[in-house]
C-alpha cells in the first residue's frame, strides 16, 4: 500500500472556491476510480490557507498508471483543473508507506492533527517500531489514523496523523500521555533522534471520508 498526501497552499480567501469546486465537479468525475480518496482537510492551525488530501494505491506503478488515465478525462482536465488552478500557489506531495493499518474513528465531525518529524538519517525504522510498540499507551487517549515513513522527497521523515472530537479533547489527551510512564520513556529515547517535529491542525471537507 502507497499513501500520497498533497498539500496545496492556495491563495487567501479562495478555501471556498477550492472547496466547491472538488465538491461540485471533482469529486463527481473522479471518484475512486483514480486512486482512493482516504481524507480532504483544511489547515487552521500551523500553515494557513492550505488544502491537504490524502490518496491511497496498491502501489507506485498503479498511481502513475491512473494519474495518467485521469489526466486523460475531459471532466477533469476542461471542467475541475480551470476551477481551482488559478488559486493554487504552491503544490508539495509526500509518497509515504503506512507502518500500521488505516483506522477510521468511531465518531464524525473530528478534528484532525498531522504531524511530521524529520529524524536523523537512517533512524526512521527504528523510531516507528518504538512508536508502535508505545501505541497502546498512546491511544488510551485518541484514535491514530495512520502512521507512515516518509518515501519521498524526505525518507528520514516519519508522519502521523490523529483524531480528536476538538481542540479540548486534544488538549486533555496530550496532558493525559504525558503524564504515562511508558510515554515519558519512549519521548525520553526518540529526542536525540528527532531533528524537527511539525504539526498542522485540520477540519475535514464536508466530502471527506475521515469526517
Amino acid at each position: 500500500m502507497l499513501h500520497e498526501l498533497r498539500t496545496y497552499t492556495i491563495k487567501p480567501g479562495s478555501l471556498q472556491t477550492i472547496l466547491k469546486a472538488n465538491e461540485e465537479v471533482g469529486r463527481p468525475v473522479r471518484g475512486d476510480d483514480y486512486g482512493k480518496l482516504e481524507g480532504y482537510w483544511y489547515t487552521d492551525i500551523g500553515p494557513l490557507n492550505q488544502v491537504i488530501h490524502l490518496w491511497s494505491y496498491n502501489d507506485m506503478a498503479e498511481r502513475n498508471q491512473l494519474r495518467n488515465q485521469l489526466a486523460g478525462l475531459d471532466g477533469w482536465v476542461k471542467d475541475y483543473l480551470p476551477q481551482i488552478r488559478p488559486f493554487i500557489l504552491k503544490q508539495e506531495l509526500r509518497f509515504m508507506n503506512p507502518q500500521r493499518d488505516f483506522s477510521y474513528p468511531d465518531t464524525t465531525g473530528n478534528f484532525y492533527e498531522f504531524r511530521n518529524y524529520r529524524l536523523k538519517p537512517g533512524a526512521a525504522g527504528k523510531w516507528m517500531d518504538k512508536f508502535i510498540g508505545v501505541m497502546p499507551t498512546r491511544e488510551k487517549y485518541s484514535t491514530n489514523v495512520c502512521a507512515w515513513i516518509t518515501e519521498s522527497p524526505d525518507p528520514n521523515e516519519v508522519c502521523h496523523l490523529w483524531a480528536y472530537t476538538d481542540t479540548t479533547q486534544r488538549k486533555k489527551a496530550r496532558d493525559g500521555v504525558a503524564g504515562e510512564s511508558a510515554w515519558q520513556e519512549f519521548s525520553g529515547w526518540s529526542s536525540d533522534l528527532l531533528e524537527e517535529m511539525h504539526s498542522t491542525l485540520m477540519w475535514p471537507a464536508s466530502f471527506s471520508p475521515l469526517i
